[in-house]
């Protein structure tokens, strides 16, 4: 029998004896050993392993409650949210191998005195002693050739701003729309893309008025933004921010240009700043003009300032055009001539184009995808979705070019190299229906390999029969790794958005709020 003990060891749990005091038990119950008690923080409560973790989310909680059940209030109270511990958060969470800013200073060398740098960072912010950094300008290649600016912050205002990204998002994700997917907690493009498929195989879509805002993150307007974000935002300290990040300007060359108009492409706070924008200037407006306008369906899907918008009506689509293109202009912005579009696409534009004798429909990009009428083996409509050549042709060269600057690596590493770099690319392009452009590419990735290889020297024998094996040594197959659009949507959006009052206006996740 083993009975209590006085020992100086954590107390255990005992187990119950078997058939512990049956009342037709005739015999004394069956004693047990001890559970023994887990080892390290047993004693530890199961939803705090720190301290930051149990105090930030919990009154990151309690706002996002706060927000919830006032939704046509401000917000007064937010800035002592962002204290030492959501700022010590916010550096993990940032990338570590990330450029720096102006200021020079790495992820790793800001983590040198970390504890320090982050409580005079603390101490800056609440006396309104911290200053915001110009961005650093930088230029990346765009598939069609231009070059588009991005502007990289310094450390401590990435730090900062990612903080405050935490704490606006309890309040704004409780007000976007569900049609809205750029740049939000758990949603992703593949969702954007998904709900596009979803709502235009399941509701009467035949046209499509593919929208391009012209240099939205360069013309947005500060003023507009800044009214926008009060809308919501009490606190004059958190509004105080936004400004000096807005008018920090950008450093190029040793110059420093000032910033009258946009969010620097890069910055953390810059998506979250345009998702706030645009939900005041598109998304209520679209969702209203739907709901009193539309003589259909209409199913709108936006990521950051990529638009798609799909109705059953042509009239619909060329009112909603001229209506949108107005009201972009009273907030400083404009659709791009060239890129917006109207086109027939659909389960019946194939028939009704050839009835019409006007050939194929017209396909429309979105998201890295060019988005194609089809059809299955049995006949019926496919919305089919393939890479855009152009990104295609535009990772290749830089694949080319990469592979230049590594000639004389050994054939290993470039493999190891080789293979991140492909399979990255199939994780977002390995849709279903794009398998012969994933093989395709692969392809590519293989004779651009063999070529690198033969100009290492001129007694190099690299043939192709070598570079077949190298590849299926280094280089990961092609094949489909996302699901089927309807599988992934159901899963994911159990509900249909209401809209215009009209059944199926729209098709989004959450539903308009």
């Amino acid at each position: 029998m083993y009975g209590p003990q006085k020992s100086d060891s954590p107390v255990v749990a005992m187990k119950p004896a078997n058939k512990h005091k049956h009342p037709q038990a005739g015999l004394g119950a069956e004693s047990v050993e001890p559970r023994g008690g887990a080892k390290g923080n047993a004693s530890q409560s199961r939803t705090r392993r720190t301290q930051s973790r149990e105090s930030v989310f919990q009154r990151l909680d309690r706002v996002r409650q706060a927000a919830r059940q006032r939704k046509k209030e401000r917000l007064t109270a937010l800035m002592h949210l962002v204290d030492v511990e959501l700022l010590r958060q916010s550096y993990f969470w940032l990338q570590k191998n990330a450029a720096a800013g102006v200021d020079g200073v790495t992820w790793h060398q800001y983590g040198e005195e970390l504890e320090a740098r982050l409580a005079d960072l603390h101490g800056r912010i609440h006396r309104n002693a911290y200053r915001a950094t110009p961005s650093r300008r930088q230029y990346i290649p765009k598939s069609d050739g231009r070059m588009r600016p991005l502007g990289i912050a310094a450390l401590e205002d990435k730090i900062v701003q990612r903080a405050l990204v935490e704490v606006l998002n309890t309040v704004y994700e409780n007000d976007f729309l569900g049609f809205s997917y750029g740049f939000r907690p758990k949603r992703n493009q593949h969702q954007a893309l998904d709900a596009v498929v979803m709502g235009i195989t399941r509701t009467n879509v035949s046209w499509i008025v593919d929208a391009d805002i012209r240099s939205f993150f360069d013309t947005v307007s500060h003023e507009w933004l800044i009214k926008f974000v009060e809308h919501r935002i009490g606190d004059p300290r958190i509004i105080r921010l936004i400004g000096k990040w807005l008018k920090a300007g950008t450093m190029e060359d040793g110059l420093l240009a000032a910033s009258e108009e946009g969010t620097p492409q890069g910055a953390v706070i810059s998506p979250l700043l345009a998702n706030i924008y645009l939900h005041y200037v598109f998304d209520l407006w679209a969702h209203q003009w739907r709901r009193r306008h539309a003589q259909g369906n209409v199913v709108i899907v936006r990521y950051a300032d990529d638009i798609v918008v799909g109705m059953d009506k042509e009239s619909d689509a060329k009112r909603f055009v001229k209506a949108l293109k107005a009201r972009l202009e009273q907030f400083s912005l404009a659709l791009h001539p060239e890129k917006t579009r109207v086109l027939e696409f659909g389960r019946f534009a194939a028939e009704n184009r050839a009835r019409r004798g006007q050939g194929k429909p017209q396909t429309f990009d979105f998201l890295g995808f060019t988005h194609i009428s089809g059809h299955d083996r049995r006949g019926k409509f496919l919305l089919r979705r393939i890479t855009r050549r152009d990104r295609m042709v535009a990772t290749l060269k830089r694949i080319k070019e990469a592979l230049r600057r590594r000639w004389h690596q050994a054939i290993p590493e470039q493999g190891r190299w080789l293979r991140r770099v492909v399979q990255g690319y199939m994780a977002y392009h390995a849709v279903p229906g794009n398998y012969q452009s994933m093989a395709a590419f692969r392809g590519h990735v293989t004779d651009l390999w063999r070529r690198a290889l033969k100009r290492r020297g001129q007694r190099d024998k690299t043939t192709w029969q070598r570079a077949y094996k190298l590849a299926a040594e280094w280089l990961p197959r092609a094949r489909i790794l996302h699901p089927w659009p309807n599988q992934r949507f159901d899963a994911t959006h159990p509900r249909q958005e209401p809209g215009a009052g009209i059944l199926h206006a729209g098709i989004c996740a959450g539903g308009a709020r």
